[in-house]
């Protein structure tokens, strides 16, 4: 590639000479030889100027010099300077010709004439003709000159000159052949570098257009940190989390990131870039951009890039801003808790005046007590949906651990519903090996296991049995619940924990509930840093897992 900008710089700048100037260089290196023979001669070969050949030879190659700065070649076709190199073969035969003792062959010298004929546009016979006709034609009188000399050898020695520029004049078109056929395959490389080029830039100018539409943030990062893309709605939203101390583009260090409460500064550590190059894959991780009053609530995620290797090359982050989604559900928890909260007060005053009432049952008819009867467990059952709905609207679970043996949270729990679930026909057991010590908040758990053992009864409406099991390991406690009733398809085990979901055979078989016992219980573990999961079958039950921290939340928590 170097070679043939340099082959192609040279060919700009002699186009850029004009023609005389062109003809002169081209004749300027056997201008210089002869001129250092007409020099060297009256020292090195005293009788060369003596020959009348050699006279003529070095008058003719003065006159064509001349003639190169002296003929307007412009106004002659592109082969008349070709006139020149052919006289030039006649002067080194004549040279030749009339030489001196002492005197290296001149034929030699026909090698530069030969060389302009063969770089020029004339055809290859005819350059080929001239580069061996015109050497042998000049060294006749010199094949001549010596009668007494075999005709073999004098023959031989006047071909030799002519045959070599013959194979100049070859080896000359065979190259020529050669480059225009390199240039000819680097320009066919360079139109397809070109217009792989241009596809590339439209390529980009698309992918520029998309990012630049899309109503998402995206920013994409080398395994240094170094910035690789970002969309502009990113920069829009980099540049609202400005603090007002920065003069120029702030680096994520910069800017005002806070968690969900939009008043705890994010820790370095735990914003999305920097999550990102520690290799981390993450999804819906909520951050918020800028100060309190103005903040902007985003949904990040990260994806690592890596090499055919395996090896981390990077990463791609994308922020979506979701704070009128945060806003609305905030506001939603909010009414629902209100809502709930002015439910409380009447269903309290309404149980506890049933329940004076039914303390004095005489003078009332059996049927009407009956009826306060249902009154009252229909409003108890509504104070505690009011319960639950005011457990889920709460927007954070606040959790007291201290030292508690879950063995007896959970025999209480199953104490508590062993009269629902004999009028259930539901047989309750326990493999609990006790004590299990944990640092829990009992309240909580306790609720959590009633909610879970009260699912497993309701959800056997046939009978059945329900076991709760315990293990520990590794620092983690397991609760495990078991049930043998309906169980759930892999899709509604999926959604089971979300709030009001209710699968379509819990529906079509009419079994009272609202949806929220399973998203609390899911609220009060992840509280105490635990996890919940389900393990289910339709037809074979289900498997609740609580797996829990024995030595209580971590301080993130």
């Amino acid at each position: 590639m170097a070679r043939q900008r340099l082959i192609r710089g040279a060919d700009r700048y002699v186009k850029a000479l004009g023609p005389r100037a062109r003809v002169l260089i081209c004749q300027l290196p056997l201008a210089v030889m002869m001129a250092g023979v007409l020099l060297a001669a009256p020292t090195a070969w005293p009788g060369l100027l003596e020959s009348p050949l050699c006279r003529f030879a070095l008058g003719l190659q003065g006159a064509l010099l001349a003639a190169c700065v002296l003929v307007p070649w412009q106004r002659f076709g592109p082969l008349a300077p070709l006139i020149i190199p052919v006289l030039d073969l006649v002067a080194v035969g004549l040279l030749r010709d009339g030489g001196a003792a002492g005197l290296p062959d001149p034929g030699v010298l026909s090698v530069l004439p030969v060389v302009w004929i063969s770089a020029s546009s004339l055809s290859a016979p005819a350059s080929l003709s001239l580069s061996f006709t015109v050497p042998l034609l000049a060294a006749l009188p010199w094949l001549l000159a010596d009668p007494a000399a075999p005709v073999a050898a004098r023959a031989a020695e006047a071909m030799l000159v002519p045959l070599m520029m013959l194979a100049v004049s070859l080896a000359m078109r065979f190259a020529r052949a050669r480059l225009r056929h390199e240039q000819w395959r680097i320009k066919s490389k360079e139109a397809e570098l070109q217009a792989l080029l241009s596809d590339s830039r439209e390529r980009e100018r698309l992918l520029n257009t998309i990012l630049d539409t899309v109503d998402v943030g995206i920013v994409a990062v080398d395994a240094d940190g170094r910035r690789l893309l970002t969309n502009s709605w990113q920069a829009q939203l980099e540049e609202s989390a400005e603090s007002a101390a920065s003069a120029s583009p702030a680096e994520e260090g910069q800017l005002v990131l806070t968690g969900q409460d939009r008043s705890t500064p994010l820790p370095p550590e735990r914003r999305p870039l920097r999550r990102a190059l520690g290799g981390e894959s993450f999804a819906d991780y909520l951050v918020c951009f800028g100060e309190a009053a103005d903040s902007r609530v985003v949904s990040t995620g990260a994806r690592p890039l890596k090499n055919d290797d395996g090896d981390f090359r990077g990463a791609v982050v994308v922020f979506n801003e979701v704070t009128g989604l945060v806003d609305a559900l905030a506001a939603k928890d909010e009414v629902v808790s209100t809502v709930s909260h002015e439910f409380r007060t009447p269903l309290t005053s309404i149980i506890g005046n049933l329940d004076l009432v039914l303390a004095d049952t005489e003078g009332l008819d059996s049927p009407v007590v009956r009826r306060i009867e249902v009154a009252q467990r229909n409003a108890e059952r509504l104070l505690a949906l009011v319960s639950d709905l005011l457990m889920s609207a709460s927007s954070a679970v606040h959790v007291h651990p201290r030292r508690t043996d879950l063995a007896g949270l959970v025999e209480a729990s199953l104490g508590s519903a062993q009269a629902h679930a004999q009028a259930s026909r539901v047989d309750l057991t326990m493999d609990v090996r006790g004590p299990i010590w944990a640092h829990v908040d009992p309240l909580r758990i306790s609720q959590a296991l009633d909610n879970l053992v009260s699912n497993a009864i309701k959800y056997s409406p046939d009978g059945g049995s329900v076991r709760v099991s315990a293990s520990t390991d590794d620092g983690l406690v397991r609760l495990h619940v078991a049930d043998t009733g309906m169980g759930m398809t892999a899709a509604d085990a999926r959604r089971v924990f979300t709030r009001f979901f209710r699968s379509p055979a819990v529906r079509e078989g009419s079994i009272p509930g609202a949806g929220l016992g399973l998203s609390i219980t899911k609220a009060i573990v992840e509280r105490h840093g635990g996890s919940i999961s389900c393990r289910t079958l339709p037809g074979h039950g289900s498997t609740f897992t609580v797996e829990l921290p024995a030595d209580g939340p971590p301080a993130a928590f």
